[in-house]
């Protein structure tokens, strides 16, 4: 099996001497760059398989590094930024990024999600056949049918479609914006109460305990996520 390369892009030396080693411990090759253009060479030169990336880069926002990095490749990219806003982190996630830590990080956090991230593009790459289990709970998107254990979950068009859209970028935030706009178009991105009203009916349905689900997970004032290693208790 190829050893998973990584693009750490960051301007902060403190970052780098931290980062690349504990990457470098767990056995993945990593390249660093410390400029966004230096970055967008490396990317069109050999393309990484997960770009760690900071926001506030010398010469280009990183936001603009993403954006120019999702014009030619799917590669996940997973934002890394001392920037805690949840605007700043719905425009990175909005552009085309993967996932978002702020800093100060916690080491076993960062490897944890570059974990998730590598798991997830590998499942993309091979897909299960119309058919994706997690837990105890399986989506049979062929029949469009749920089933937790032997038991049949019936949901209307529109939790199945949500359901759907979350579970096939699993452990990936989608925000607000984005949902609204694959399930009820462009002109809805605003109308977030109809995402929330149809959220809690997928929930109750979905989840043993809807007030603290398990895999319709919230990332407050940005999106939501469904958690693939999820289980059932």
């Amino acid at each position: 099996m190829a050893v998973p390369r990584i693009l750490l892009v960051d301007d902060e030396v403190s970052i780098q001497r931290a980062v690349a080693p504990l990457l470098r411990s767990r056995g993945y090759e990593v390249e660093v760059a410390g400029t966004g253009k230096d970055a967008l060479a490396m990317v069109a030169a050999r393309m990484p398989d997960v770009v760690v990336l900071d926001l506030g880069l010398p010469d280009l926002e990183g936001t603009e590094v993403c954006r120019r990095i999702r014009e030619q490749s799917a590669v996940p990219i997973l934002v890394l930024s001392a920037r805690v806003s949840e605007n700043d982190k719905v425009s990175a996630l909005d552009i085309g990024a993967d996932d978002y830590i702020t800093k100060p990080f916690g080491p076993e956090e960062l490897l944890a999600r570059i974990r998730v991230i590598l798991r997830r593009a590998a499942t993309e790459e091979a897909p299960e056949a119309g058919r994706l289990q997690a837990g105890g709970l399986v989506i049979d998107y062929d029949r469009h049918r749920v089933l937790r254990g032997e038991e049949e979950i019936r949901l209307t068009p529109k939790e199945f479609e949500l359901l759907s859209l979350l579970a096939r970028s699993a452990d990936r935030v989608l925000t607000h914006r984005a949902i609204l706009k694959a399930i009820w178009g462009p002109n809805a991105v605003n109308q977030t109460e109809h995402l929330w009203v149809l959220m809690g009916q997928l929930r109750k349905k979905i989840e043993r305990d809807p007030a603290n689900p398990r895999y319709l997970v919230s990332e407050p004032w940005v999106g939501y996520r469904f958690a693939s290693g999820s289980v059932d208790t």
